[in-house]
């Protein structure tokens, strides 16, 4: 069937969840595809690639079929955008669920996980504070296994997919405008009962929302637990015509930051499991 036939169906049923095998899949879970043989050239293609689960739908029928996103597909967020060309369908036993390593379960007993995500957009000033703290973490702190630092830029997708690898704590790093001098480095909790209904998540392209990337991460049936902001006050966000380059105060804020994360980071090491 052609994009527009499976809107149609997509009209009438979907589906939330679906058993393969002995494996429950959803909505933002990975799967491998494994086409059928004897497929045509796209499905020789596709075989063996690993997917996220956008949608399952439900023929007139009644027969189930899983909507992918392909990891690779650099349009993956058009994908998630339900644009066509980016989207791809297959029989409930053409995709075979990725099962998630448990390498990490054993570490997770010793030691409770963190994500520190460094988010923002270099190229409108001092909203590339938390890529740079990101980048200063990795370069001149080695955290044991249990911590992930990672930029995201402005890769909102990824930031949500990663939410749902059952980090304990979650660590956003961004530039915060509150009202206070340039340069103040803030820790805040953010109240997650405020972040609305989930469906309402806007995709963003160009820049990323930290909100919304939670709502996002809610809506892909992530389950949240502890958030924390470590954000700093701008000085300017690039206005329209764009600007690289931390302000003064903000790349002096750089290493302040650095070392509120690393004793954020202590102290939820060494809290008993």
């Amino acid at each position: 069937m052609n994009e527009w036939e499976w809107q149609l169906l997509e009209d009438k049923t979907s589906v939330d969840r679906l058993v393969i095998g002995d494996t429950e899949v959803k909505v933002g879970h990975r799967v491998r595809l494994r086409p059928k043989p004897g497929g045509d050239v796209l499905d020789i293609a596709l075989a063996g690639q690993t997917a996220v689960v956008e949608s399952i739908e439900q023929d007139y029928e009644g027969k189930n079929h899983v909507c992918v996103v392909l990891d690779d597909d650099p349009g993956r967020d058009l994908g998630l955008l339900r644009q066509p060309g980016h989207r791809f369908f297959f029989d409930a036993e053409e995709v075979e669920p990725v099962r998630v390593e448990q390498s990490h379960v054993k570490a997770a007993t010793q030691q409770p996980r963190v994500l520190v995500a460094g988010i923002g957009n270099i190229f409108l000033g001092d909203d590339g504070f938390g890529v740079e703290v990101s980048h200063r973490l990795l370069s001149t702190r080695d955290f044991p296994a249990a911590v992930k630092v990672v930029d995201f830029g402005i890769r909102g997708f990824d930031l949500a997919y990663a939410l749902q690898d059952g980090y304990e704590t979650t660590i956003l790093v961004d530039a915060y405008p509150h009202g206070q001098p340039p340069g103040t480095v803030s820790l805040v909790e953010p109240d997650l009962s405020t972040l609305g209904d989930p469906q309402q998540a806007v995709v963003e392209t160009h820049e990323m929302n930290p909100l919304n990337v939670l709502r996002m991460a809610v809506a892909m049936n992530g389950k949240l637990k502890n958030v924390l902001l470590v954000g700093c006050e701008p000085a300017t966000l690039g206005g329209e015509e764009g600007q690289m380059g931390l302000s003064g105060p903000v790349a002096a804020a750089v290493d302040e930051a650095v070392n509120l994360i690393a004793r954020v980071v202590d102290r939820i090491l060494q809290q008993p499991q």
